[in-house]
């Protein structure tokens, strides 16, 4: 099975702390690396986790609060002077695009890649990015501006060949990729010999959501149904629920509701107040309605 991870470079919430950087993952699948979320801090953690500059293909912003844009820019100048060719596309909602462009006229003018700007719609979930190996949907979230999550969808992959039965058969390597595409295989006797028999199935495809700043939705777990893993933020817990209210934010329990809504193989919580020196109370909270809970915490890697 191909590698599908997330690799956590920030985990904290508008205020930087000493224990936390802001917002930003890496998505790793199949040799690709998308950046998601791009806060303050996030070349070094970069470094720090060992990703290559070079390996990012794109970036996909939630919304337009700092925490989880201020780094794009000190990202894409660094980008330039590491001498990238590779064009880059930055996915976002629109209002992003005008200071962006002010930004590189300003300080990425001479460098020798080409940045490809994508509006994405906050109000609808569409699939806004796509290749051989998955697609990117964007999720509809409800916070204090126009801000979206992004669902990673795995494509399905083919089967597994048997290579017994290939052996047996002695089938040519010229008719593998039929096979795995489902053909039977005829014997030069003329014996039919089913599909069934010449693979195993093909591994279940894989998903993750990556849910952003975002108030409760009692039906967002519509939109995610039945995901492989979830992030979803987890600012505040039960303690804190009029804060989370009264900012658009979600506590670690509400999270583990839309987990559980779901039918999420695994939660991830994140976005952490400063207000919490340790977060084993969100996980506690999360838990209790959502077992397979786990807490984020910079450099952490988590298999989907």
């Amino acid at each position: 099975m191909e590698p599908f991870r997330v690799h956590i470079l920030g985990c904290g919430s508008a205020l930087p702390t000493p224990r936390h950087y802001s917002s930003a993952q890496v998505v790793e699948l199949r040799g690709k690396q998308f950046l998601v979320d791009c806060g303050e801090g996030t070349q070094i953690q970069l470094r720090r986790s060992r990703i290559r500059f070079t390996k990012i293909s794109a970036v996909f912003i939630t919304h337009l609060h700092g925490d989880h844009c201020f780094g794009l820019i000190g990202l894409l100048s660094t980008f330039g002077l590491l001498g990238r060719t590779a064009r880059l596309t930055v996915y976002a909602p629109q209002a992003l695009e005008s200071m962006l462009k002010q930004q590189m006229a300003l300080f990425c003018h001479d460098f020798d890649y080409e940045v490809d700007f994508v509006a994405v719609d906050t109000t609808c979930q569409q699939v806004v990015y796509e290749d051989r190996s998955l697609t990117v949907e964007s999720i509809p979230l409800e916070h204090r501006m126009p801000c979206c999550g992004y669902l990673f969808r795995e494509k399905p992959t083919l089967a597994h060949i048997r290579r017994d039965m290939i052996d047996f058969y002695h089938i040519p390597v010229s008719q593998i990729n039929n096979i795995k595409n489902g053909a039977d295989w005829v014997t030069p006797e003329g014996e039919r010999v089913a599909n069934s028999r010449l693979v195993t199935p093909a591994d279940p495809a894989r998903s993750y959501a990556y849910c952003s700043d975002t108030r409760y939705i009692p039906t967002l777990h519509q939109r995610i149904e039945g995901v492989t893993m979830l992030y979803h933020e987890s600012t505040y817990g039960e303690d804190n629920l009029l804060l989370a209210q009264k900012y658009c934010h979600s506590t670690a329990r509400q999270a583990a509701m839309v987990a559980r809504d779901a039918n999420a193989g695994k939660l991830l919580l994140g976005h952490y107040s400063q207000r919490y020196d340790d977060e084993s109370v969100l996980l506690k909270e999360a838990q209790e309605v959502f077992p397979n809970s786990f807490l984020t915490t910079e450099q952490a890697t988590f298999d989907v």
